[in-house]
């Protein structure tokens, strides 16, 4: 789906003389952890005219940022009744809008992403390894420009390069936490279905069962896609972290690795789908030259070239 669209559908609703917030603009998409998100797609609105994202505050009564200008929402907020007193909307309870028309997109998400991990698969989907592609995806600024989506597959054994591909397009999902596989399986479905060979496994640059519903991007993009996958991610999401294995509810769920001591933050692991923990773990660690395993390094490096050129 559009998220974008959807959230500017919304801030259309607020009547004139009203003003709302961007955690209730979050909650009318389903989940206030999306407040964030909300601040960027005002942000990156591309016609203030047509879509009033300067009626869009701080719960707290003070304004926020705006593209166009802090002066200018003020003057905009003027315009449409609302005053201004000392950086703050005065009265902001009276003028105060959250009655959104909603089908709370983001919570149809969500129980999708609990139906997708009943289909997780953790055994190994595969007798022996040959190959192993890596995928990342960069950005640019202006999240209304083409992102660009990169895999390298490499043999396993060799750690030679045997195939490179890139993919370029737009996202209509902005980021946000634990959301991630609704910006980007778009991009990478895209990108798989394009490769010219077929790889053994695949990394992705994001969490597998490392999540708060045990489905991160590689977990859903493996289930959608029915392919073995391995989640790699920088930061941990959820869990704690017990002789380098993080656990969900005292179950083994990934593993914070570093592949040297110049290393100074580990990476995440854990599987996607059709692939073990431990399986993870050890193949992992066989590409692990530098922090990343090599092949999703060096889909990152190619992304950002590409994105750039």
């Amino acid at each position: 789906m559009n998220l974008f669209e959807y959230t500017y559908d919304l801030v259309r609703q607020i009547p004139n003389g009203k003003i709302s917030s961007y955690g209730a603009v979050a909650l009318a998409l389903g989940d206030k952890v999306a407040s964030r998100a909300v601040g960027r797609m005002m942000n990156q609105n591309p016609d203030a005219n047509s879509m009033p994202c300067f009626k869009i505050v701080y719960s707290d009564g003070k304004l926020g940022g705006f593209g166009l200008g802090i002066d200018d929402k003020i003057t905009r907020l003027n315009q449409d009744n609302i005053i201004v007193r000392d950086g703050k909307i005065v009265d902001f309870e009276q003028v105060f809008f959250n009655d959104f028309k909603t089908s709370y997109p983001l919570k149809k998400l969500r129980e999708e992403q609990k139906q997708i991990s009943k289909k997780i698969s953790t055994k190994d989907g595969f007798s022996n390894i040959e190959t192993v592609a890596g995928i990342d995806i960069a950005y640019p600024k202006n999240e209304f420009k083409e992102a660009c989506g990169a895999c390298v597959i490499m043999d396993y054994h060799t750690k030679e390069i045997i195939h490179e591909h890139t993919v370029h397009s737009t996202t209509s999902f902005p980021y946000i936490p634990t959301y991630l596989s609704y910006r980007e399986y778009p991009v990478i479905e895209k990108l798989i279905k394009k490769l010219e060979i077929k790889p053994t496994l695949t990394l992705i640059d994001g969490n597998g069962m490392l999540h708060p519903n045990l489905c991160g991007l590689a977990s859903y993009t493996g289930v959608k896609l029915n392919i073995p996958t391995i989640g790699i991610a920088k930061k941990l999401l959820t869990g704690n972290i017990e002789n380098n294995y993080v656990k969900i509810k005292d179950k083994k769920t990934g593993y914070a690795y570093k592949a040297n001591k110049k290393v100074k933050n580990p990476i995440y692991i854990s599987p996607g789908n059709q692939i073990s923990l431990d399986s993870s773990i050890k193949i992992v660690k066989n590409l692990c030259k530098y922090r990343n395993p090599e092949p999703l390094r060096l889909a990152h490096t190619l992304a950002n070239k590409k994105l750039s050129s």
